[in-house]
C-alpha cells in the first residue's frame, strides 16, 4: 500500500501548511452547515500540495458528495448530466446538504472543451449545495469566467521544515531508522510537494528500513518547471543571471515567451532608457529565432534566451517594489481578429494566381493598385467579374458595392459581346473548314449537273429523248434521207444514254 494513502491526512488540522487558508475553508464549512450558504471555493495550487485531499477532508464534513474529474468530462452535456441535476436536487439524506467536487478545471482545453466551462458556469449559478473546484494554474484562461463565481484560495508549497516533520513521524509509524540529515535532503529535494516526499521516503526505505544521508545525496531535484508566468515574472523582478536562467526552463515554445516579455515590459518598467534597453535585447532575440528557423540550427536558442532573460532582466537599473499583474500579449488579440481579414486576402491572391499565372506575394502587391482601379465603378465590375470575385471580396478594395445600373449595364454588353464573339467564331470556323476542303476541277461541258462531282442528280434519267434529239438535229447533218437522218438520230440518242450510264458508275467508284 502506497504510504501516501496509508497517511493521507483524515482532519483539516492533520494537513501540512496553508494554516491560514485552512482557517478560511474551516470557516466556509461552518457557514453552510449553520444553513448559511456559500459561494464555491476554488482551490488553486501546484501539483502534490494537498489540494484534493483537503476537497475529501471536507467531504466529511456533509451527508454525501459527488466527485467528477472535469478534464475527463469536458463536454457540455456530458458535466450537465453527470452533477447538473445533482447540484439542484436534494440530497438522498434529507435536507442535509451534498458537496459536488469539481476537479482539474483548468485541464478543460481546446477544442474538445465543447461549452464545458459554460455548463460549469450555469451549475455554479444555479447550484443549492457546497461546490469546491480545484485547479492549478491561477492564471488559466478556462477560470476567467469563473473565478469571480467563486471564493479563491491559492494554495502554497509546503516549507521543508514541515515536510521533514511529517516524514519523520511516517518513518516512525513504519519503523525506519532515518537520519535527520536524510530527511531535511528529501524535504529540500523534494520543492513543497508533499507527495513526492513521501514517495521517496518509502521507495527508498523499503529496502533495508534504513535511511543515511549517503543514500539520498545522489537523489536529483525534483522537476519543478515553473510555468510561463512565474518566468515572465522573474525576469522582470530578478537582477540575478542565474534565477532568471533557471526560471525560462519551461515547457513552453520560446517565441511564445518572449512575446510574453515583450508584452510586459513597459508594465513593468518605468524610465525611458530601461525601456528601450530591454526591447533592443528582443530584438536580437527574435533574430536569432529568426536564424534558427531559417537554418534548423537550434543553438541558436539560447542566445535568444539569454538576450530575452538575462539582458531583460539587467535592462532596468533596479528592482520595482510593486505588483504587476501579467497581461497575455496583444498580438494574439489582435492576429485573431484579423484572421478572417488574412483569409480573405489569401483567398483573392489565390483567384489572381489562378487567373493570371503569378505568385501569391506578387499578386498581393497589387492590392494597392487595385484600390485605385477599383475606383472606377465600370472598370471595378470588369475586374471583377474577369477574377470571379464574390461580393466580401469586392468590399476588400472599395468601401460602397458597385451600382446596380453599372452592373446591368456591363451585364449587358457583355452578352452583346458574346453574341458577336459567337459570331466571330462561327467565321473563323467556317475559313477553317473552307481551307480544308480540296479544290475540285470545273465539270465538262457534257457532264451531269451534279451538286457533288461524280454523284447525279434524281432527275438525269428523266431527261427526254425529244431534248437529244433536239441537240442533235441542231448539229450539222450530211444529205441523207430521212430514213438514214432516224437511224442517225436514234443511234447518237443510245449512245448518249450509254455514255451517261458509265459517267454515273464511274463517279460513284472515284467518290
Amino acid at each position: 500500500m502506497l504510504w501516501t494513502d496509508k497517511y493521507r491526512p483524515q482532519e483539516l488540522s492533520e494537513v501540512v501548511g496553508n494554516k491560514k487558508e485552512i482557517k478560511i475553508i474551516t470557516d466556509w464549512v461552518n457557514a453552510w452547515k449553520s444553513n448559511d450558504p456559500q459561494i464555491p471555493l476554488l482551490l488553486v495550487g501546484p501539483p502534490g500540495i494537498g489540494k484534493t485531499t483537503l476537497a475529501q477532508i471536507i467531504a466529511k464534513e456533509f451527508s454525501e458528495y459527488i466527485e467528477l474529474n472535469a478534464s475527463d468530462k469536458r463536454s457540455q452535456d456530458v458535466i450537465k448530466s453527470t452533477i447538473g441535476e445533482s447540484s439542484s436536487s436534494r440530497s438522498l439524506f434529507g435536507d442535509e446538504y451534498k458537496l459536488i467536487i469539481l476537479d482539474e478545471v483548468d485541464g478543460i482545453h481546446g477544442t474538445n472543451d465543447r461549452g464545458g466551462v459554460k455548463a460549469i458556469g450555469e451549475i455554479i449559478k444555479s447550484s443549492k449545495h457546497p461546490m469546491i473546484l480545484i485547479a492549478n494554474d491561477f492564471y488559466s484562461k478556462r477560470l476567467q469566467s469563473i473565478k469571480p463565481k467563486c471564493q479563491v484560495i491559492k494554495m502554497k508549497k509546503s516549507r521543508w521544515n514541515s515536510i521533514s516533520a511529517l516524514l519523520r513521524k511516517i518513518a516512525q509509524a513504519e519503523g525506519v531508522e532515518v537520519e535527520p540529515a536524510a530527511l531535511k535532503e528529501i524535504a529540500v529535494k523534494s520543492q513543497g510537494d508533499v507527495r513526492s516526499a513521501i514517495n521517496t521516503l518509502q521507495a527508498l526505505a523499503d529496502k533495508d528500513h534504513t535511511l543515511n544521508v549517503s543514500d539520498v545525496e545522489g537523489m536529483v531535484t525534483k522537476d519543478t518547471r515553473s510555468d510561463i508566468f512565474n518566468a515572465i515574472t522573474s525576469v522582470l523582478k530578478s537582477k540575478t543571471p542565474a534565477h532568471v536562467k533557471e526560471a525560462l526552463w519551461i515547457e513552453e515554445d520560446p517565441t511564445l515567451v518572449m512575446e510574453y516579455i515583450a508584452e510586459n515590459i513597459p508594465r513593468e518598467y518605468k524610465k525611458k532608457d530601461e525601456i528601450k534597453k530591454a526591447y533592443d535585447y528582443i530584438s536580437k532575440a527574435d533574430i536569432f529565432f529568426g536564424r534558427t528557423n531559417v537554418s534548423r540550427n537550434y543553438g541558436y536558442w539560447k542566445y535568444a534566451t539569454d538576450f530575452m532573460g538575462i539582458g531583460v532582466s539587467n535592462s532596468k537599473h533596479e528592482t520595482y517594489k510593486k505588483f504587476t499583474k501579467i497581461q497575455t500579449p496583444t498580438i494574439f488579440s489582435t492576429m485573431s481578429r484579423n484572421r478572417g481579414k488574412r483569409n480573405l486576402r489569401d483567398g483573392i491572391a489565390d483567384k489572381m494566381t489562378e487567373k493570371m499565372h503569378v505568385s501569391r506575394a506578387i499578386a498581393i502587391s497589387m492590392f494597392p493598385y487595385l484600390e485605385i482601379m477599383f475606383r472606377n465603378d465600370e472598370l471595378a465590375w470588369e475586374i471583377s467579374d474577369f477574377l470571379e470575385l464574390e461580393d466580401t471580396e469586392i468590399k476588400r478594395f472599395r468601401s460602397k458595392k458597385i451600382p446596380a445600373k453599372v452592373v446591368k449595364k456591363m451585364e449587358k454588353q457583355k452578352a452583346q459581346m458574346r453574341v458577336e464573339e459567337r459570331d466571330r467564331r462561327a467565321e473563323e470556323l467556317k475559313n477553317q473548314m473552307m481551307n480544308v476542303i480540296p479544290e475540285v476541277e470545273e465539270p465538262k461541258e457534257d457532264a451531269l449537273p451534279f451538286e457533288i462531282p461524280g454523284i447525279g442528280t434524281s432527275n438525269a434519267e428523266e431527261e427526254s429523248v425529244e431534248e437529244i434529239e433536239k441537240e442533235t438535229i441542231e448539229e450539222p447533218l450530211p444529205d441523207l434521207d430521212e430514213e438514214i437522218i432516224e437511224e442517225k438520230v436514234e443511234e447518237k440518242a443510245e449512245e448518249k444514254k450509254e455514255k451517261k450510264k458509265t459517267d454515273k458508275q464511274v463517279s460513284l467508284f472515284s467518290f
